[in-house]
């Protein structure tokens, strides 16, 4: 098949994210592959016809654990989606739809093709008519739009990358399109037909007070006063329970109106605000005021070619005026990328460029009133002082005439909320706002302003502006001191400028010298102040800082103390010791004003330089016992949280005797096995470190405890070398907590993971302390546990016939000591023993004892193991059909998430098909089983399921028990 031309293209194919993620070929619905296929293409959908780096779809696909073999697999999605769009296409060829620009991908599709850009066309058709008075015509066009929306934004993509921001923005984008549609419809006495949109976009959103006002409004527009009623009781009451506060102005308003039965507020499409009395509405002065662009500045391609797409838009033609924000934390660089862009395009805005610093965050004053803003900018357009208006409203009026029919470049600097900036943006087609902030201000976005979110320039473009500062010869002397340097300041660039300025400044101190002062002081922030504020680590966080609220102070200053590369609200509230409700608000005010960085919903994290800051700040605010108190908290919070996922994930062999847990610890409870995975999931990277930092602050028992409650999550996900490092550490721990149980414990998990890892001989001699600290205690359940554990490590050598002795043995002491659970493991190990030995007759005697012992008590991993031998017994018997029977049953019995086991099941039904006949089906198992050891990252695993898929492997011996 010939590939298609461009004509073709564009009009064979659909594409829609609106609702479930689907793609047809014409009338042909097309099967879009693996869930992470899916994802990628959802992710280049979202973003179509912008390039989407590979590192952020690897981030997107994998999060912060992404395999060493994503990039790889990245490309192979990549191909596979290119083949699906186009079929036909020559290998290798670079193809039409799907293309590779700037280190990333373009998809490329058009807007009758796709249901989001159809849907943002017919949103800008309703805004565009709301402006000029058209409501009724406006409606036709947001309803057109919402009836696009047709269910969860990229339905049937792993939940993990629905998460990403990207999808956020969109439903956001149809939230703001229903709150459009409620305003338009109420003008013109069309209230029920947006009334199940407006629903819907509550149910996204339903902390919104603007949107739940509409809702109210729009239900007694719609004749359903009373239920408007029962709307505004339910709002009140949810964020009163979840947010601690009353409804605001806007939705008490609505509700008023509600209950003296007027009709809904509302102003006139295309009335004009009030002006000033005085004289023709004429700019006098066309305005030059952009700073000086003093030239260091390096990278940030990304954003400038957003700013450049933004700017292409304002300058193609009709349309309305728009605004960016520029967001980040202190220091990132938004002043300079404002500047920097407004300056490169000062030209497109021939009218005039106005540059106003809002002081938002100034340390030697208080923020402008806008009031005062407006002057400065009706000033610099030539009117006259007695011409400019008293009223804030008369203010904006004016400004807003003057600019109309202009082209102007507004840079709104350093603003400090939305009430601040809103009176001061232009109005008039063809005007561009550049407005930057530490704060992420919603109110802004929500109102249309487009975000531009600034995060810290990658290594690469913070050796570039070091460049520039300092020179290219001086890194090129020392590139090692150059890069600490840079890790150092943790690719801040305003802490880059600092020591940058102090290595000019001192010509003949060598990069290792100024990099040594860093290391030695990074438990401040010394080496990174100056005696002038504007450039001074120290002073640009302290005016974040001081705007805080005493609960928001504290919360920051006691996240220093947290040692995770994250934290979410229940750790956050057990270091505070304040509601969850109450810290999960305070968290995303510190990320909204950039002290902390949202890295994936509801989980933050701190730039190391701000924890430097935090851990000054507590040092100065909070004592020692209270230091103290918040990390006895915090690790309660941890271990009792664990503890208790570690029981729904059906490790009934690990029983701790764990000290009690406080009630301002939160200690998180599960209901069922997903809710207690999807925890550790998100804490698997926060844990290991939580874990070395109560070693050494010497919280010895939850040093020991805590990596106890790990083990079977890690054994689930092929986590053997993390185990056995947590596992060392907890052997340490219980020898300084003193706990004899601690240390048999310890030293028995310790030696099962290192058996894993075929590190036999140190497996065995933690094995051998264990079995000596056992007749000390004397102790039979514990004796039965270390006889398992020694089973398992000698069943991993080969050596059955001791195993199959010490499984005897441990299946003896459990039952003498009533341990059902364990007891049922063991039968299972048993029964693989003998499966191993070639007893296939005993090995399915063994395993229904098993199951018969698991269904009692409702236990599915022993179950799912005993299902698995006895698949392998009868495959090896010669029943392929009845070892079919028995997979099946296995990974029914196994719970989500227990990957690695299913991996193993999915090996061993596709041999059992090989073994009926059944080659289709066979191959369908085997990749199963390699997809799910590809995202555990055991490539040994992988490839002998790929050789199987080649024809050339036999099945290997992994198992379950």
């Amino acid at each position: 098949m010939a590939a298609r031309s461009d004509a073709e293209l564009d009009v064979v194919m659909r594409f829609e994210v609106l609702g479930p993620l689907r793609a047809w070929d014409g009338d042909r619905e097309l099967d879009l592959g693996f869930p992470q296929q899916r994802a990628l293409l959802s992710l280049l959908l979202a973003q179509a016809g912008r390039p989407v780096g590979t590192s952020a779809i690897v981030d997107a696909l994998w999060g912060m654990d992404p395999p060493d073999s994503a990039v790889n697999v990245v490309r192979r999605y990549v191909g596979g989606l290119r083949r699906l769009l186009e079929p036909g296409l020559a290998p290798r060829a670079p193809g039409r739809r799907l293309t590779r620009r700037a280190g990333g991908y373009v998809l490329q599709v058009e807007r009758l093709e796709f249901d989001l850009l159809e849907f943002r066309g017919l949103t800008e058709g309703g805004t565009r008519a709301v402006a000029t008075g058209r409501t009724a015509e406006a409606v036709s066009h947001f309803m057109e739009a919402l009836r696009l929306w047709r269910g969860e934004v990229a339905m049937g993509i792993p939940a993990s990358v629905r998460a990403h921001a990207v999808f956020s923005s969109i439903e956001r984008e149809l939230v703001h399109t229903a709150r459009l549609a409620a305003d338009a419809a109420l003008l013109c006495e069309r209230a029920d037909e947006v009334l199940p949109w407006l629903r819907r976009a509550v149910a996204l959103d339903p902390l919104n007070e603007p949107l739940h006002a509409r809702l109210v409004a729009t239900l007694a527009a719609a004749g359903f006063q009373a239920e408007a009623l029962v709307a505004f009781g339910d709002i009140r009451h949810r964020l009163l329970e979840e947010l601690g506060i009353s409804p605001g102005p806007e939705l008490s308003s609505a509700h008023m109106r509600v209950l003296r039965q007027q009709a809904p507020s509302g102003e006139e499409p295309g009335s004009q605000p009030s002006q000033a009395p005085s004289g023709p509405a004429e700019a006098l002065v066309r305005p030059a005021q952009l700073p000086a662009d003093l030239g260091a500045f390096a990278g940030r391609r990304a954003e400038l070619s957003r700013l450049g797409e933004i700017t292409h838009t304002v300058s193609a033609g009709p349309g309305a005026p728009v605004a960016v924000l520029i967001s980040g934390m202190a220091g990132v660089g938004k002043t300079t990328l404002a500047v920097k862009w407004a300056g490169r395009v000062a030209d497109q805005f021939p009218d005039g460029q106005f540059y106003v610093d809002l002081r938002g965050f100034d340390p030697a004053g208080s923020p402008m009133p806008p009031m005062e803003a407006l002057r400065h900018m009706l000033e610099g357009l030539g009117v006259p002082p007695e011409r400019i208006p008293r009223g804030i409203d008369a203010r904006a009026g004016l400004f807003r005439s003057l600019l109309n029919g202009q082209r102007v470049l507004v840079v709104l600097d350093n603003a400090w909320e939305t009430d601040q900036v809103r009176p001061l943006l232009a109005s008039s087609a063809g005007c561009l706002t550049l407005i930057t902030s530490r704060k992420a201000l919603p109110g802004l976005t929500t109102a249309g302003v487009l975000p531009l979110p600034l995060d810290l320039p990658s290594v690469a473009d913070a050796h570039a502006s070091l460049v520039l500062r300092a020179g290219a010869e001086r890194l090129a002397a020392d590139p090692q001191a150059a890069d600490e340097i840079i890790a150092q300041c943790g690719r801040l660039p305003l802490a880059l400028a600092i020591v940058a300025a102090r290595a000019q400044r001192h010509q003949h101190f060598p990069l290792a010298a100024i990099a040594e002062e860093l290391r030695d002081t990074h438990s401040s922030l010394d080496a990174l102040s100056s005696s002038d504020p504007t450039t001074d680590a120290r002073a640009a966080f302290t005016c974040s800082y001081q705007l805080l609220p005493p609960d928001g102070a504290r919360l920051f200053r006691l996240l220093s103390l947290h040692p995770g590369p994250s934290i979410e609200a229940g750790a956050a509230a057990a270091l505070t010791a304040l509601p969850v409700g109450r810290a999960r608000l305070l968290l995303a005010e510190l990320a909204d004003a950039h002290l902390l960085n949202e890295v994936m919903p509801g989980r933050y994290a701190l730039h190391h330089l701000l924890r430097t800051f935090g851990v000054e700040m507590t040092a100065a605010h909070d004592t020692p016992a209270e230091h103290q108190d918040a990390r006895f908290r915090m690790l309660d919070h941890y271990l009792h949280t664990a503890y208790a996922a570690d029981q729904v994930l059906g490790s009934q062999t690990n029983h701790l005797d764990l000290p009690p847990a406080r009630a301002e610890s939160v200690a998180g409870h599960f209901s069922d096995h997903t809710t207690a995975l999807v925890w550790f999931t998100a804490e698997r990277d926060t844990l290991p470190a939580v874990i070395a930092y109560a070693r050494e602050a010497g919280f010895f028992t939850q040093a020991w405890q805590l990596p106890c409650c790990l083990q079977e999550f890690l054994y689930s996900q092929g986590r053997w070398e993390l185990l056995v490092a947590i596992q060392r550490t907890a052997v340490e721990a219980a020898r300084l907590d003193g706990s004899l149980r601690g240390q048999i414990t310890t030293l028995r998990k310790l030696a099962r993971a290192l058996s894993d890892l075929k590190q036999f001989d140190e497996s065995r001699e933690y094995l051998d302390l264990a079995f000596i600290a056992t007749r000390e205690l004397d102790d039979p359940a514990e004796q039965a546990f270390t006889h398992g554990t020694m089973s398992s490590a000698l069943l991993e050598q080969g050596s059955y016939d001791d195993a199959l002795s010490h499984s005897e043995a441990a299946t003896q002491l459990f039952r003498q000591a009533g341990l059902p659970y364990p007891e049922a493991l063991e039968l299972s190990n048993t029964a693989w023993i003998h499966a191993c030995l070639k007893n296939y007759a005993e090995a399915i005697m063994w395993s229904r004892r098993a199951i018969e012992l698991t269904q009692k008590i409702g236990q599915p991993i022993p179950e799912a193991g005993a299902w698995d031998t006895m698949a392998l017994a009868h495959l090896e018997l010669g029943d392929a059909h009845q070892a079919i029977s028995c997979c099946h049953r296995a990974l029914q019995a196994l719970p989500p998430g227990e990957r690695f086991r299913q991996a193993i099941v999915w090996e061993r039904l596709g041999d059992a098909y090989e073994g009926a006949g059944d080659h289709p089906a066979a191959r369908s198992a085997w990749q199963q089983s390699a997809t799910l050891h590809e995202q555990l990252e055991r490539p040994e695993a992988a490839d002998r399921l790929k050789a199987k898929l080649d024809g050339s492997a036999k099945s290997g011996p992994d198992d379950l028990a």
